[in-house]
């Protein structure tokens, strides 16, 4: 029987005039993996504080095993500004004790990229106080792993961790022995790391089995059977549900209740997006020619990050763009949007960015834009315009659009100087679609937002006829909003990526594995260069079978739609099916080919 390590009885913790908390009670045991989900300001950093006895409860006690190693990674560090990297996470370890240790070395590779701290000016010797937040926060999340204890309790873990290194922590957390609580807005990582939930809502806390996508059919059934009065929330968890039970079934592998129950709440649920529709209404919106990038040369500052990049972003393309720190993924998006502010004037170091005549962009940067603090809420959007056309004959008020991004009547009276930092985040995303833009550009647009924010986000998106390039850590977020994955590996080329963002993931580590071999001594090899007219070739063959990938993705909406239509006529059905069995066959071997260009290319 798994041991006890922490009770919460009866715990109550109000703030003010609002009960964040009204006499909860629940328990942490050995081996559970909890995560925890709620809006933003509902207790959830105010429970996990008081899980771990670093906040008073008003009422009710908190009782920790006794002996209990306890690790906790807070949303601000405690670290010695004076103290090096060293000093704080191995100690006064000598270099042989501490590089023979595999959880030590695990950890740093992991975390930072390598044992000598790549990307810090002086390694493990560089002094703390200089560094950024994002630098802080890894640094005390490496001192935290590298320790033992029975208990871990993570705030924002995720936070300033890039795509490898959340997908390296996700496993580090399966592997380890200890007990976790963790809150987090990665919705991809709480489904890789969890086996419960733990969902904060108006002062009492509703426990799930399973991680997020078990919670969110769950959460999804106990709205129906309940019927409840939120309905515009339960669209929004059906809506989700719908997406993960049709486009990414692989996340159901832990389900904790029957699959019959999930497939009746979505029967009458369409698909998130109707791709053919939207990608007419933003043909017509944008024309023929959005971005178009010729033998384009990024640089920032001396450091060249993208050579002779030629690429297209066309009306309806919804393209996520993931890739190493530093390999010029914000850089991308500013020459283009600069390319724009001036209407071509302003060019890259290299090469030439083409900009339709009718684009008219927003773009979200990672800066929270400075608003005049005194305005209220409903002010601030209104300055912006009063009305907003969302397409697909979807109009919205300023208010309303409020209302969906979570600023209820009464908080839209808010002055915006007393807003926290995801609200703020939150309004600024609100004013960018209030312009009515036909392009969007989000660099990083879940900082700060929590998962209900996020639903609602990628909801208005789902209608939105435009371009979209998404940059994000966040992979829950770039499957659901986008249709392609492009990515940086550091290597100055910009490449399709067929599988997304696991495939990412398997190219990195063999570029790592590639540079780990050349470190090696080994007998020299004579291996053929492609020649200039070689990687030309390639290139325009890469070109030619990604529009027709596109063309087959088409094809494919098509036949769905055909399919849905013709339920009841069996023999139509078989004919439609056999058509997409031989696309998906296609578009297999085209996939195969692209492969083997892109390491030509």
């Amino acid at each position: 029987m798994a041991v006890n390590l922490v009770n919460v009885e009866n715990v109550s913790k109000v703030y003010g005039t609002r009960a964040l908390l009204d006499g909860v009670s629940l328990g942490v045991s050995e081996g559970d993996r909890i995560g925890v989900v709620g809006r933003n300001g509902d207790g959830k950093t105010t429970l996990i504080r008081m899980l771990a006895k670093l906040e008073d409860a008003d009422t009710g006690r908190i009782t920790h095993s006794g002996g209990l190693r306890l690790g906790v990674l807070t949303q601000h560090d405690s670290l010695d500004p004076a103290a090096t990297v060293r000093h704080e996470v191995i100690r006064d370890l000598a270099d042989h004790e501490w590089a023979g240790n595999a959880k030590i070395r695990d950890v740093l590779t992991g975390l930072f990229g390598g044992l000598d701290l790549p990307g810090f000016p002086q390694g493990l010797d560089t002094v703390i106080g200089p560094l950024s937040g994002g630098e802080r926060r890894r640094i005390a999340l490496a001192k935290l792993l590298i320790e033992e204890q029975d208990l871990i309790v993570l705030d924002e873990p995720t936070n300033h961790l890039d795509v490898e290194g959340i997908a390296w922590l996700a496993q580090h957390l399966r592997e380890r022995r200890s007990a976790l609580v963790c809150v987090t807005h990665d919705r991809w990582f709480l489904d890789q790391v969890c086996s419960r939930m733990w969902d904060v809502q108006r002062g009492d806390v509703h426990e799930y089995e399973g991680g997020y996508s078990d919670y969110v059919f769950a959460r999804a059934e106990r709205e129906r059977i309940a019927a409840t009065e939120e309905a515009k929330r339960q669209n929004l968890v059906r809506k989700e549900l719908a997406w993960l039970r049709r486009g990414a079934p692989a996340r159901t592998s832990k389900p904790r209740f029957r699959v019959e129950a999930a497939n009746e709440l979505i029967k009458d649920v369409p698909p998130p997006r109707d791709s053919s529709e939207l990608m007419k209404f933003a043909s017509s919106r944008l024309g023929k020619t959005v971005f178009d990038l010729e033998d384009v040369t990024v640089q920032a500052g001396p450091k060249v990050l993208l050579k002779h990049v030629t690429w297209q972003l066309g009306p309806g393309d919804r393209i996520g763009l993931v890739g190493v720190n530093g390999a010029g993924k914000t850089s991308l998006l500013r020459a283009m949007a600069e390319a724009a502010r001036t209407q071509g004037e302003n060019q890259p170091a290299g090469g030439r960015i083409a900009v339709g005549k009718t684009v008219k962009l927003a773009y979200l940067s990672q800066e929270v834009a400075e608003l005049d603090p005194n305005w209220r809420v409903l002010e601030a959007v209104q300055q912006v315009r009063e009305r907003v056309d969302l397409g697909k004959g979807r109009e919205m008020t300023a208010g309303q659009l409020c209302e969906t991004f979570g600023f209820n009547k009464e908080k839209q009276w808010t002055p915006v100087g007393d807003l926290s930092g995801g609200e703020r985040r939150r309004l600024q995303i609100l004013r960018l679609l209030m312009d009515e833009p036909n392009v969007l550009f989000l660099d990083e647009p879940t900082n700060d937002l929590d998962i209900e924010t996020l639903t609602q986000l990628e909801d208005l998106l789902d209608g939105w006829p435009g371009s979209m390039i998404v940059i994000s850590h966040d992979r829950f977020f770039v499957e659901r909003t986008t249709d392609r994955v492009f990515a940086l590996l550091g290597d100055a080329t910009l490449r399709m990526l067929p599988r997304g963002i696991d495939e990412y993931l398997e190219r990195r580590h063999r570029m790592e594995e590639a540079v780990a071999a050349a470190a090696t001594p080994a007998a020299p090899k004579a291996v053929p260069e492609k020649s200039a007219a070689d990687q030309r070739a390639a290139k325009k063959e890469l070109q030619k079978i990604e529009r027709q990938l596109d063309k087959i993705s088409e094809k494919e909406t098509k036949l769905h739609t055909q399919i849905a239509d013709n339920a009841t006529d069996f023999e139509k059905v078989a004919k439609l099916d056999a058509e997409l069995r031989e696309l998906a066959g296609e578009r297999e071997e085209l996939e195969l080919r692209w492969l083997e260009l892109a390491e030509d290319a």
